[in-house]
């Protein structure tokens, strides 16, 4: 009996460690099937239950001028995106979400049509649409199938102060333009990946952390403070609005620069732009011309080869002209602005009144290639490589390719194509002892913390002529604003040199020049004995009918100079050409009227009156006098009343007015 009990509950035993055994097998095979088959789907739908992962964005850095002023921002806002996998009723989700995002309902739809887990409804809402938005999908319940991330919005506090200079960011945030594009990868914002653990109402645990991870800055991506300064170019895009309602041109562009430093303190153009709206202006008014455009210069290229002039010694200033007015060259004819004859002149005349015939001989003495190794020399014909993108080099001949007729023509600032940028920064080397300097519009760039990354410093390129040469330049410079056709960019107490210029503008085929249109402009620095300032003003197209350089570009110049000396607290400096005029141009009121045999070297000045510029001109070459047009139209009055006997070579400033 008692074996049989035995054998009994050996064969329970052995069944219960059988069944165990099955039992045993089966939640292996369970336990296998669960981590290694479903492992992946079980653990999504567990962190899907008890939270959900967070993409957080840092602001993009922030861009301020040399005096910390914000002139681009980026504030965090809400996108707004839909998981069309997961919408029930599409109409309803539409017909709900229209009116709170200002979209129509179509729209909607044909997003959530295209199927997939996540497509973009609405980048960058305002607040207010965002916390209407949460509440209707609270509300509704459309959590599984809507919802929001960061995302930073760029602001321009300025609006269209700089615009041209900083470029605008598209909607992922990348620039597009400006130094928002040429830095793009320093200022871009970063994101990162948080998951957050939520209560059974989906609310993360600890709002003190998530708070704190809202907050994120960023661990890489930089600030960067500019060399411009609010202020002058505040000053300066008031001066282009002015002039763009007085002289109603195509375009305007202005450049300050130090040209100590080679920091450029303001660039602007008109018309231009508002960056926070950059989408509803063409792209054409996108771009920056002080960088972009390129065109002759015209008579502001003449510095460059009165210095290769007077470095070569192929003139002194006091060197003797015979000026006919015009000169042949390779079948080619180059005459003056006037059209006439200034007589016998010296350099220094030559520079003052911009006489094509003595500045065409000028270039033929020193050459094709002597021509073109100064330009270079002073940085024309190649990319300064400043910190801007769409820098154009502008346009050299090859020497050997290079006639007579392209000799004399460059040298009167044709048959080369410079940017505004070029142009400023080879005045400020004349400015600057001769000393070229690498411009840059970039001075700090900082880690998130306020660390340095970068700092811009000055960058000596090279010397272009000596310092004795560059003295003697500096000085007929000055006259041709003191006494010659600058004298509009002058500021009373000040010495200012400077180079006024008017080329014709060529055709976009490259096929000639565009008659009756024309670049203005004026280019100079100051003061002399202490230069801070370079300015450049170039008109493209004025469309009143004035286009001489001197006439419209050199007045603009003078009210920025006149402005930017109080904002800057720059003392005025006696002025040795002061009087100098009074002298050389008796006043109506003082000379006696003259009739008789006129004497040897003597002339009798004409009667101006009703004159147009050219006639006027003319008749002062006619009787071996200078005329110094003032203002456009007709003669209405003159510095020298008719019949006053005076020297040949006597200049009369003709005054000419709008009829």
């Amino acid at each position: 009996m008692k074996m049989d009990r035995r054998v009994w509950l050996q064969k329970h035993i052995l069944a219960m460690v059988y069944v165990m055994g099955i039992l045993f097998g089966v939640m292996v095979l369970r336990y296998a099937w669960l981590q290694l088959v479903a492992g992946d789907e079980l653990s999504e739908r567990m962190r899907s239950q008890v939270g959900y992962d967070l993409a957080i964005q840092s602001p993009r850095g922030t861009i301020t001028d040399r005096n910390g002023r914000e002139m681009a921002v980026s504030l965090m806002t809400k996108s707004l995106y839909i998981d069309p996998n997961h919408v029930s009723d599409p109409d309803a989700l539409a017909s709900d979400l229209a009116p709170l995002i200002n979209m129509p309902e179509q729209e909607i739809l044909d997003d959530i049509s295209a199927g997939g887990g996540f497509v973009w409804v609405k980048r960058h809402m305002e607040h207010d649409e965002y916390e209407a938005v949460r509440k209707m999908v609270r509300e509704k319940s459309y959590t599984d199938c809507v919802g929001f991330r960061d995302e930073a919005k760029r602001y321009y506090p300025n609006d269209i102060l700089g615009a041209n200079v900083l470029g605008f960011v598209g909607t992922d945030d990348k620039g597009l333009d400006g130094i928002e594009q040429g830095l793009d990868g320093l200022l871009k914002g970063e994101v990162k990946e948080k998951y957050l653990t939520t209560d059974r109402q989906n609310r993360p645990i600890l709002d003190s952390i998530f708070s704190s991870q809202r907050q994120y800055k960023g661990e890489y991506c930089k600030n960067v403070e500019l060399t411009l300064d609010a202020g002058i170019q505040f000053i300066v895009e008031q001066e282009l609005d002015r002039a763009m309602a007085e002289n109603n041109p195509q375009a305007i562009t202005c450049v300050v620069m130090n040209p100590k430093t080679g920091e450029v303190l303001a660039m602007a153009s008109r018309p231009s732009y508002n960056p926070n709206s950059f989408y509803d202006y063409s792209p054409e008014v996108w771009k920056n011309r002080a960088v972009s455009f390129i065109y002759e210069p015209g008579s502001t290229f003449k510095s460059v080869v009165a210095a290769a002039a007077l470095q070569e010694k192929v003139v002194s200033p006091n060197q003797v002209f015979v000026d006919p007015g015009y000169v042949m060259v390779s079948g080619r004819r180059i005459q003056n602005w006037s059209g006439t004859s200034f007589g016998t002149v010296t350099f220094t005349d030559v520079v003052k009144q911009s006489l094509n015939t003595g500045f065409a001989q000028v270039g033929l003495r020193l050459g094709a290639q002597k021509l073109t190794d100064y330009a270079k020399l002073f940085g024309f014909g190649m990319p300064t490589g400043i910190e801007l993108p769409g820098e154009e080099g502008g346009l050299l001949f090859n020497p050997d390719d290079m006639r007579d007729s392209d000799v004399a023509t460059m040298a009167i600032g044709q048959s080369i194509a410079v940017t505004p940028l070029q142009l400023v920064t080879a005045m400020s080397a004349i400015a600057n002892d001769g000393v070229l300097l690498k411009p840059h519009i970039v001075k700090t760039i900082t880690n998130v913390d306020g660390s340095i990354y970068e700092e811009k410093g000055t960058t000596e390129v090279r010397r272009t002529i000596e310092s004795a040469t560059d003295k003697t330049l500096v000085g007929l410079l000055e006259q041709v604003v003191a006494s010659g056709g600058g004298k509009k960019a002058a500021v009373k107490g000040y010495r200012i040199a400077g180079k006024t210029g008017t080329a014709q503008k060529i055709r976009p085929d490259g096929s000639g020049y565009m008659e009756g249109h024309y670049i203005a402009s004026f280019c100079g620095f100051a003061p002399v004995e202490d230069p801070q300032l370079t300015v450049l003003v170039m008109i493209d197209d004025p469309g009143t009918g004035n286009y001489y350089g001197g006439q419209i570009a050199a007045p603009v110049a003078s009210r920025i100079f006149t402005q930017l000396f109080r904002y800057l607290h720059i003392e005025p400096s006696s002025d040795p050409f002061a009087g100098m005029e009074s002298k050389a141009k008796p006043s109506a009121k003082t000379q006696k009227s003259y009739s008789g045999t006129v004497p040897d070297g003597k002339v009798v000045v004409p009667d101006f009156s009703g004159k147009s510029m050219r006639e006027a001109a003319q008749l002062a070459a006619d009787r071996g006098l200078n005329c110094d047009p003032d203002g456009s139209g007709y003669a209405v009055s003159q510095s020298i009343a008719p019949n006053t006997l005076v020297d040949k070579g006597t200049t009369v400033t003709v005054q000419f007015k709008s009829q």
